[in-house]
């Protein structure tokens, strides 16, 4: 896809997020494997709060963000903004490439995860940046931008407030069932704003293109032409849907 480069707002958010996310990257190769301070703090203040009803709901949440879930809302989020297959193929292209992304920086960076006997749940792989945090993250971010694009002012932002508060939710549950230091929370959160602020605009000029190409579904050219066979027959004085003259 090829489209406009971000604007300059973008620029703002994406230049101290790519910077953020450089230097909290190097700061963890640094480490070596052991965690932050803050990271431990964290980390134990979980496990201290930790309760068996509690562990089963966390459960259920992350598994929304990631695998199969994560791709049926991204491609939901693509006929949301346009109803066309390439659009939904498009939004799911941008969250697979931004996965491919995330297992680069992930496989370089190679951070182990907490203690074995501290997690509660499967997981695999290294820790930075947290897998479930930057798919929600991008998965939210995708969802808003269609919601936002079809939804009336206040009702889009409440949406997009809602996409971005269960992002937050299913970061959250990586900590609580100690899969991952919060730090590999910040780099996956730091890494999707970087995605989306990079891809959002050029999947934008897309969906746009697509809409103009292919003009609106055929039910409302249906409707749009009998709406203007009717004003025509008024503007001639004749019955519509009829070619009598009015009585």
């Amino acid at each position: 896809m090829n489209g406009p480069r971000p604007s300059r707002r973008a620029c703002l958010i994406v230049i101290p997020a790519a910077v953020a996310l450089a230097v909290l990257t190097a700061l963890v190769v640094a480490a070596r494997g052991v965690p932050f301070p803050v990271d431990a703090a964290l980390h134990d203040a979980a496990l201290e709060r930790r309760s068996a009803g509690a562990v089963d709901v966390a459960k259920l949440l992350t598994d929304t963000g990631t695998g199969l879930a994560a791709y049926t809302l991204a491609a939901l989020a693509g006929w949301i903004a346009c109803h066309r297959a390439r659009v939904v193929l498009a939004s799911v292209a941008v969250l697979a490439l931004g996965q491919l992304v995330r297992m680069t920086v992930r496989v370089t960076v190679d951070r182990p995860r907490p203690p074995l006997a501290d997690r509660v749940t499967d997981s695999s792989g290294a820790a930075f940046p947290s897998g479930h945090a930057t798919t929600s993250a991008i998965v939210a971010g995708l969802l808003a931008w269609a919601l936002l694009r079809v939804a009336p002012p206040l009702a889009g932002r409440v949406a997009a407030a809602c996409c971005a508060l269960w992002a937050i939710g299913v970061a959250a549950t990586r900590v609580y069932l100690g899969v991952h230091w919060p730090t590999d929370i910040v780099g996956g959160w730091l890494l999707a704003t970087c995605w989306l602020v990079l891809t959002l605009p050029v999947l934008t000029a897309y969906t746009d293109r697509q809409s103009r190409r292919t003009g609106p579904p055929a039910g409302d050219a249906a409707d749009s032409a009998a709406g203007a066979g009717e004003r025509d027959g008024e503007r001639s004085g004749r019955a519509p849907g009829t070619g009598r003259p009015r009585a």
